[in-house]
């Protein structure tokens, strides 16, 4: 008898113990992630040299004159990797970059978790989902005069300007790239790795990334373009050559201020 009791004395601790774990885990606040910002700033450049709109001239790898009166473009799908290989992608991250308009060239990226990431990524383009759901508000506005009404799709990249060389009225120059089907998919990804000491994103911070963005990487890369003979087009196939192009060269990291 004396070691029955001995052993329902047990049992019960056993379970009240068990009870005021529960109850202490119930009462317990849920892990949340905390979240910072970062600043991505977009300086234009045409090869080594400033990009000055309408009255810089410059020189295309064919050895072509040119100007450049209008440079857009979109990227998308910004993620943030860490060393570890957990990988942070940004909800709603489509930006809108416009070397004319001073205030698209800061973008400030919210909701980003803390932590130290290694690189980053992002789509030059619109993802298809998106692309093919019809007009749209924020940076996907066609207000903003990258959407192509009869083609259902957004201008990836928007390049404008004169050359002596084009076949164009005016000697105008006009590349503007889209597509996100095959065969003319113009849709690519850019992987930026970041220098030693990487990208800290913490809550009472506000980092910054330093990106150089190259107006005539579009011209040269897997090919060079010779404005006597390719002018101007709106998507096609041609415009797959132009995309495989600044796909290798239109971003380059200059720094991060942590």
């Amino acid at each position: 008898m004396k070691s029955i009791s001995k052993f329902k004395a047990l049992a019960y601790a056993m379970v009240i113990i068990t009870l005021a774990s529960c109850k202490k885990n119930n009462n317990e606040e849920p892990v949340t992630t905390r979240l910072g910002k970062v600043n991505i700033e977009f300086e234009h450049k045409v090869g080594n040299q400033n990009l000055v709109l309408n009255t810089g001239t410059y020189t295309n790898a064919n050895g072509d004159d040119f100007k450049v009166t209008s440079f857009k473009y979109r990227i998308a799908n910004l993620t943030f990797n860490k060393a570890d290989g957990n990988n942070v992608t940004i909800p709603e991250s489509y930006l809108l970059i416009d070397a004319a308009d001073q205030k698209t060239t800061l973008q400030t990226i919210e909701n980003v978790p803390t932590g130290d990431y290694v690189s980053m990524e992002f789509l030059i383009g619109v993802d298809s989902l998106r692309n093919f759901a019809g007009a749209q508000t924020g940076a996907l506005d066609p207000a903003k005069g990258m959407y192509w009404n009869w083609n259902t799709g957004y201008i990836f990249v928007m390049f404008e300007g004169t050359s002596s060389k084009s076949t164009q009225v005016d000697k105008k120059l006009f590349f503007h790239i889209g597509g996100a089907k095959a065969p003319n998919n113009t849709i690519r990804k850019v992987t930026l790795p970041f220098p030693a000491g990487g990208l800290r994103i913490r809550t009472n911070s506000q980092p910054q990334i330093h990106l150089m963005v190259d107006a005539a990487s579009l011209f040269s890369g897997s090919a060079n373009i010779n404005f006597a003979t390719t002018s101007g087009l709106h998507g096609g196939p041609n415009a797959i050559t132009i995309a495989n192009n600044y796909a290798m060269g239109m971003f380059k990291l200059d720094h991060i201020h942590n």
